[in-house]
């Protein structure tokens, strides 16, 4: 062998495989193509409001059209308590704001793989970027519908207390509860295509078992519990306590059972889908 050759085998790379490198890198990976996760976003932002007729008025006329029904039901037919003081429409929105952001970013997740099957068959990146990107566009929506927020509070006089500042943490408790049945249900939707007729259902069914057009204090105590199982009354009745302040409450026991419920569906939803992410290329 002549020592040019010796040169050259001595200059080349060597691969080294370590097990669980794989799965360090693909963390590592997220933080690299945040470039596509803002791009992916911008881009569900604009197909949702491109050539519409009423565009983003839209965010605004539904949850409005459902607080004015549920405040005729609930509060004027039958004739159920708000908290406090707060006007019944008041309580009925405060429920609405986190209850559309949660509806909104699960159904935008569920359908977000089979809404980019020809990124995901051609390029390689971490394809948890797709369906986290598709909360941006729940969270826009739901920054608009605030502003409905402050002209009922406006209109009420009812101005916020020092309990506004845990807004944030509550905003994204309700992401996080979304994230994690969206994550295992667009991978489902993969394999089984039927599966996004379920999501109507179960957000159609979940804002009538959910404390939105009531307060929760209408539960009977030795329910409360139980009830609690829906995470989402933890994030309702958060929400309501920072809006509506002292008039509202939180049931503490009800609320560390619902944020345990939220991380496990988090995390059942993160491994489900890590388990079927090498056969979404093959299946889509």
């Amino acid at each position: 062998m002549s020592e040019r050759a010796v040169d050259r085998t001595a200059n080349e790379p060597i691969i080294v495989l370590e097990p669980g490198r794989a799965e360090k890198n693909y963390w590592r990976d997220l933080w690299r193509y945040r470039e596509l996760f803002l791009i992916l976003a911008w881009r569900d932002i604009s197909v949702r409001y491109k050539q519409t007729i009423i565009g983003v008025a839209w965010a605004i006329i539904r949850p409005f059209l459902t607080m004015l029904v549920f405040s005729v039901i609930f509060g004027g037919l039958a004739r159920l308590p708000s908290e406090g003081d707060a006007p019944y429409p008041l309580l009925v929105f405060a429920a609405m704001l986190p209850w559309s952001l949660f509806a909104t970013a699960l159904g935008e997740a569920s359908n977000s793989l089979i809404g980019s099957a020809n990124l995901i068959s051609k390029v390689y990146f971490p394809r948890l970027i797709i369906p986290t990107a598709t909360v941006v566009t729940a969270f826009v929506d739901f920054m608009i519908s605030f502003v409905i927020l402050v002209g009922l509070m406006l209109y009420y006089r009812y101005a916020p207390g020092w309990n506004m500042l845990f807004l944030p943490a509550f905003i994204l408790l309700a992401l996080l509860a979304s994230l994690g049945p969206g994550l295992w249900i667009t991978a489902l939707n993969v394999k089984y295509r039927d599966f996004r007729y379920v999501i109507p259902f179960v957000v159609q069914f979940g804002l009538y078992v959910s404390p939105v057009g009531f307060s929760s204090r209408v539960v009977p105590e030795q329910w409360r519990l139980l009830y609690s199982l829906n995470p989402m009354v933890s994030v309702i009745d958060g929400f309501r306590w920072c809006i509506l302040g002292g008039d509202s409450f939180i049931y503490w026991p009800g609320f560390v059972l619902g944020l345990g419920v939220v991380v496990f569906f988090l995390w059942l939803g993160v491994s489900r889908f890590r388990k079927m992410e090498k056969t979404f290329a093959d299946m889509i």
